[in-house]
């Protein structure tokens, strides 16, 4: 615990800007050094070598947050070296100078290049407020801070972290749900993450209404920050998530196809929505059931009437090949015999006013007491309570409102929350309330099923929420520009350690028109979480609800997502290790191209590595598209493009611009209508013909249970190597056969004949591919004609899929 005085250096005059003042002493420790200023007490420690944290308080003690971090200082060479009025702390890839007359920072790398450094303010305090101010390097760009609207490059704008319940929300509106106060800032002499943990209302400011500096600044609680600096971007999300944690692998089923509504009522209109998708050959995997599935709207409860039997309702979906994802709200109706009401208030698990008596609010079930999830017994309670839904069968979690949102949208700051025995006032504990409701939920989930994996699914968070649950982006608004907006907050999401992101597809609020909701399915296949979702007393929105044109559209990127599974599997699995985004915005491979901040192509993402996603609204038959470094191939046709050019892109309603990177190599399956289904046995792989080679890892297991932890996976690297005009195909490591017995190849962009493989020459066969099937030509009328694209006469080639290696060479 903190002292409960101040230190009696602090000034008296608190509303005037006071700086942490000069170094009096210092010493160093195993891990960097500590010491006392005029104004107060720092501490950095060098946790790996890319990694280091400043930690600055007035008082004696410093503050720690309990949730977000999750790696302990590993033990790291480093050199101090005192010159002058300055001191040199050193590591392979930081070197840091801290200026001892006033504390001020500045990092370089390893070369000496100067990578961030404090304006002559330095750290600060005005009152309880704590500010770390920053110089503007050349041509620097800052990108990420998680779910925040606005463009790609924050420059310009300020940002505030509070969580806040926010219906329809404005494009360019902010806080909304969740808060994660990091960010990246890069420049010509290189990049670097700083991650500011303190829970408290935080604001990020990147030049608004000033031109002198940047800063970050919380309403109270230390400066603690950690500086992170690798060589790539990319190296830097790994290292900020090494720090934070990275999600776990999901059950595959969570990959599929989503579908919800505020809400589906009765369950016979339940039994239709399901049915819906399977007579017409749709593949889908999960159907939420929103608050109307409740009595009253009280969470684990079922509505009698609505829902007579929900484990023979949730039993016959299973039998379609259905899961079944339930919402939770964290408010407790405080109704006398409503045994979460009884119990929660006899083991004191609610949050409390100072006095002791419960706070209440009011949400949809009216007045309501809240679970103190930061409260280790109140989780453990909730964990037991979430029988009540997996013995009625139901697979998944999520967790809504749990900002925590209530009517109102004003919670007293003077409530207090337990903080893992700390204590804490809504100030503190407010942002990390969320996050703590879905580490309730997955823990809970755990402990009902410990043969499988949690989802869960929630709205609110804070940095390292990626280790509990998928995220989507809120109550979002069926029109063009939240379709845009909606994939920069699942980019930046994805920047900032939350790989398992998506929106509401066809929007939450309002409803999207026939093109707009076309043109979203064909996005939202290309998003991580695919899940569609609309308001209650709007019209149908399922994908058969806006006739047969976007029916069959909806169809075929639906379709084509379920045949790039074997991808999308390989890459979560991927980012469980390496913390990396599955939807990636540009500016993690290409953030000194100044292309790819510019309004027109900002919004241009790489999926899984291999596609660039060029969104386009609906309404646009055409667009530019921005090509960054290297060669492109159009999907659909197989047209080559030179990169570091801007082309016009034909954009029909149909075809949404998608290009494989050359060198790239992805895999495929057949057609399946669920995750369970049964495929074709044969795993397709395509191969883009290139100057430079890739590293695809193919990765499968059982798609649910834990199993894989003990190695019971199939995984091999695929590697293609344009210098030696060869495939490789590694030997594959684990226990597991694969589930595909045949091997096919498709060579895009060679001219074939034969190849060898392993030493003998092998026949190469010739066949015509598309990756989405012809539409219906409904209207007779020429000029209703939708264009079609088949790639002719594409080589390939057929193996047994064994795990032996395979070395396929000679390929021109």
């Amino acid at each position: 615990m903190k002292n409960s005085s101040p230190d009696s250096r602090i000034s008296k005059n608190s509303t005037r800007h006071q700086s942490i003042g000069e170094i009096l002493e210092w010493k160093s420790n195993r891990s960097g050094l500590e010491g006392k200023s005029e104004h107060g007490t720092f501490r950095i420690t060098v946790y790996q070598d890319g990694v280091i944290r400043v930690q600055a308080s007035r008082y004696d003690e410093f503050e720690t947050n309990p949730y977000a971090v999750i790696a302990a200082p590993e033990p790291t060479p480093f050199e101090l070296t005192e010159a002058g009025n300055s001191l040199r702390l050193s590591t392979s890839l930081i070197q840091l100078e801290i200026d001892l007359t006033s504390f001020c920072l500045s990092f370089f790398d390893h070369h000496g290049k100067l990578l961030n450094q404090d304006d002559s303010l330095g750290i600060s305090w005005i009152g309880t407020e704590v500010t770390a101010y920053k110089q503007v390097q050349k041509n620097e760009k800052f990108i990420g801070l998680g779910e925040k609207t606005g463009n790609l490059n924050r420059f310009g704008k300020a940002y505030t972290n509070w969580n806040t319940d926010y219906f329809a929300y404005g494009v360019g509106d902010d806080p909304l749900y969740m808060s994660i106060p990091f960010y990246l800032g890069t420049h010509d002499q290189g990049s670097y993450g700083i991650f500011f943990d303190n829970t408290h209302k935080t604001v990020f400011n990147f030049g608004a209404s000033t031109n002198r500096f940047v800063y970050f600044s919380a309403e109270d609680g230390d400066m603690d920050y950690y500086f992170f600096h690798q060589p790539t971007v990319a190296e830097i999300i790994s290292s900020y998530t090494w720090l934070t944690g990275r999600m776990q692998m999901p059950p595959k089923w969570a990959l599929g196809f989503q579908q919800c509504r505020y809400s589906y009522y009765p369950e016979s209109e339940v039994y239709a929505v399901a049915q819906g998708f399977r007579d017409k050959k749709m593949p889908a995997d999960v159907i939420y059931l929103d608050i109307h599935h409740m009595e009253g709207y009280k969470v684990f409860t079922f509505d009698g009437e609505k829902f007579p039997d929900p484990k023979a309702m949730i039993a016959r979906l299973k039998e379609k090949g259905f899961k079944v994802v339930v919402i939770m709200d964290p408010g407790i109706k405080t109704q006398k015999g409503y045994v979460p009401y009884e119990e929660g208030l006899e083991n004191g698990l609610f949050v409390n006013y100072p006095d002791g008596k419960t706070y209440e609010a009011q949400v949809w079930p009216g007045w309501c007491a809240f679970p103190d999830f930061t409260k280790p017994e109140t989780r453990s309670w909730w964990a037991e309570k979430m029988a009540f839904y997996t013995e009625a069968g139901v697979d998944g979690f999520w967790t809504d409102m749990n900002e925590p949102a209530s009517w109102g949208q004003f919670t007293p700051n003077l409530i207090e929350f337990d903080y893992e025995g700390e204590g804490a006032s809504h100030r503190k504990a407010r942002n990390i309330y969320g996050m703590q409701m879905a580490r309730s939920a997955q823990e809970g989930s755990a402990f009902q099923n410990p043969g499988k994996r949690p989802f869960v699914l929630t709205r609110s968070g804070f940095a390292g929420i990626q280790r509990y649950a998928a995220a989507w982006t809120g109550d979002n608004v069926a029109s063009e520009e939240h379709m845009m907006a909606g994939i920069r907050l699942v980019n930046s999401l994805g920047l900032s350690g939350v790989s398992f992101a998506g929106y509401d597809v066809g929007g939450f609020a309002g409803e999207a028109s026939k093109s707009l909701f076309a043109r979203w399915m064909s996005i939202g296949a290309f998003a991580p979480f695919y899940r569609a979702h609309s308001m209650i007393n709007s019209n149908d929105a399922e994908p058969w609800a806006f006739g047969e044109e976007v029916e069959e559209i909806s169809r075929n990127y639906m379709k084509l997502r379920y045949r790039l599974l074997p991808t999308i599997y390989s890459k979560f699995y991927s980012s469980t290790n390496t913390g990396l985004p599955i939807s990636a915005s540009l500016a993690v491979d290409y953030p000194q191209d100044d292309m790819i901040y510019q309004s027109a192509f900002q919004n241009e993402y790489l999926f899984c590595d291999a596609f660039l996603v060029a969104p386009v609204e609906s309404y646009k038959e055409i667009t530019k598209v921005y090509l960054p470094q290297g060669e492109w191939y159009y999907l659909f046709s197989d047209q080559k493009h030179q990169g570091n050019q801007v082309i016009y892109q034909d954009s029909p309603l149909n075809y949404l611009p998608v290009y494989v990177k050359a060198g790239q190599v992805f895999a495929m399956q057949s057609d399946i209508e669920h995750i369970g289904a049964t495929h074709d046995g044969i795993l397709r792989l395509h191969v883009y013909r290139g100057k430079t080679g890739a590293e695809f890892v193919f990765y499968e297991d059982a798609g649910e249970g834990l199993e894989y932890f003990q190695e019971e996976y199939f995984q091999r690297s695929i590697h293609y190597k344009p210098e030696s005009e060869s495939l490789i195909l590694e030997k594959s490591t684990g226990k597991r056969s694969s589930q595909y017995q045949k091997l096919r190849i498709y060579f895009h962009g060679f001219e074939l004949k034969t190849v060898n493989v392993n030493g003998k020459s092998h026949a190469v066969q010739h066949a015509d591919d598309a990756f989405l099937e012809k539409l219906t030509e409904f209207d007779p009328l020429p000029e209703h004609h939708h264009p079609y694209f088949e790639i002719k006469n594409l080589p390939y080639l057929e193996l047994p899929h064994t795990g032996e290696e395979w070395v396929i060479t000679h390929l021109f």
